[in-house]
């Protein structure tokens, strides 16, 4: 009954709900425990249908350009659920070692060239 009731508390709160089962991607590092406290960033993006190769490729090139500070945590895609879907992980001491990490990537050749396309 506990348990009947929290369901029904915790339905008025929410608006929509979407389940997702993920894969890792093999060329991200495998997620590990970070020391903290940490901010994350989770960033999605969906892809047009037929593009998930082409852009797997060129994540593969770009993510050499930012495994220095051991920001990225993982990257996953979706397998069942919504389709053409990527999520990042990543993370940061506090949101201005975010700004320096990103902007340094910028700085290095051939992280735009990879990103560009993706």
């Amino acid at each position: 009954q506990e348990y009947l009731d929290f369901r029904k508390e915790r339905s008025r709160m929410l608006l929509s709900r979407r389940n997702q089962l993920l894969l890792e991607f093999s060329f991200w590092n495998e997620p590990q425990p970070r020391q903290g406290p940490n901010i994350y960033e989770l960033r999605t993006y969906k892809l047009k249908p037929g593009t998930m190769i082409e852009w797997g490729n060129n994540w593969a090139r770009a993510i050499k350009y930012r495994q220095e500070n051991q920001e990225a945590v993982g990257g996953f895609f979706s397998q069942i659920g919504e389709l053409y879907v990527v999520h990042h992980l990543w993370a940061y001491r506090d949101l201005q070692s975010r700004e320096e990490t990103r902007n340094a990537a910028w700085r290095k050749r051939g992280w735009d060239e990879n990103v560009y396309y993706t």
